[in-house]
């Protein structure tokens, strides 16, 4: 018997069970097998048990996985790390597991060695980034993207939402930065931007896969396509206008300008009611329009910004 079995132990069961869940989820195309999730102590011959044991393994990321032969066991403090248990019990398995398609014939042999796994991350955070601003990516591709970040065992996806060549999240105090800002891509194509549900949709895939998105907002320069919508705050060092090329370093905000820190202050606002995750990254980078001075008060009134919406401001650094 073929079960997916979750200890119960009165805490954290809703994330356990979303785990074993998306492991069943790759799991059944394959083999063709149900797969039941259940609840229960007494796993049955055949099962993949999940179980929350322990808190002395050094970071919600640590798990052991044990192999036998009429079982397999994972065991962590967290559910992080038990999630992360499951993409290695994946890479265990024939590679044919993967497919989205019964496998049959010789090809079906779901074997994985007799083994004791002990592991835990050596870095606490392990990112990735996705420049959706200069070419843009539709929802379901961002979450493939997410998909094989969680196999890797990566933990951040750093989502760069903006840039001179496109603006990709609704903001809806100020609707004309999508509309306007988001209608161009590097080469010429037709752009995009991400509703605010779709952003908040992304979000959650993310969650449920133990990756944080970091969003990131490029600031004060990378704005030409913020700039279009509002050219009135520009002071880059050419007119703002449709971009589809790949140098930077000539657009800007006007930094001496109340309006463009009450248009950061929508946008901060927005965007960190919409993720759950610490922080904020405002870019900083290739900025040749501004004085040292000029870009130090800008880094300076954005972090209160970002601060007084919670979130703790992050940015390049060259």
């Amino acid at each position: 018997e073929q079960v997916i079995r979750i200890r119960t132990g009165g805490r954290d069961n809703a994330a356990l069970t979303r785990v074993a869940e998306l492991l069943a989820l790759v799991l059944r195309p394959s083999t063709g097998f149900p797969l039941p999730v259940v609840m229960g102590n007494e796993p049955p011959p055949g099962s993949i048990l999940l179980r929350l044991a322990g808190t002395g393994m050094g970071s919600v990321d640590a798990y052991q996985l044990t192999v036998r032969p009429e079982r397999v066991e994972i065991t962590a403090a967290d559910p992080a790390g038990v999630f992360r248990a499951v993409q290695t019990l994946r890479q265990l398995f024939p590679a044919n597991i993967e497919s989205h398609t019964r496998v049959g014939g010789s090809a079906a042999r779901w074997t994985v060695p007799s083994l004791n796994i002990t592991d835990a991350p050596r870095f606490a955070w392990r990112g990735a980034m996705l420049d959706v601003s200069r070419h843009f990516f539709t929802v379901d591709e961002v979450k493939q993207y997410i998909d094989i970040l969680a196999l890797y065992k990566m933990n951040v996806l750093h989502l760069h939402l903006s840039d001179d060549q496109g603006w990709r999240i609704e903001i809806k105090s100020r609707p004309q930065l999508a509309s306007i800002g988001g209608a161009s891509e590097v080469g010429g194509g037709s752009g995009g931007f991400y509703t605010q549900e779709q952003y908040a949709d992304i979000v959650r895939y993310a969650q449920d896969r133990f990756i944080t998105i970091v969003p990131e907002i490029d600031l004060p320069g990378h704005t030409n396509a913020a700039l279009v919508a509002f050219p009135d705050l520009s002071c880059g060092k050419r007119p703002p206008a449709i971009y589809t090329g790949t140098e930077v370093g000539f657009s800007s905000f006007c930094v001496e300008k109340e309006g463009t820190y009450a248009l950061i202050d929508d946008i901060v606002r927005e965007i960190a009611s919409l993720t759950p995750g610490p922080y904020f990254h405002m870019g900083g980078d290739e900025v040749e329009a501004l004085t040292h001075e000029q870009y130090a008060h800008f880094v300076e009134r954005v972090q209160e910004i970002v601060r007084r919406h919670g979130k703790q401001m992050i940015g390049w650094e060259e």
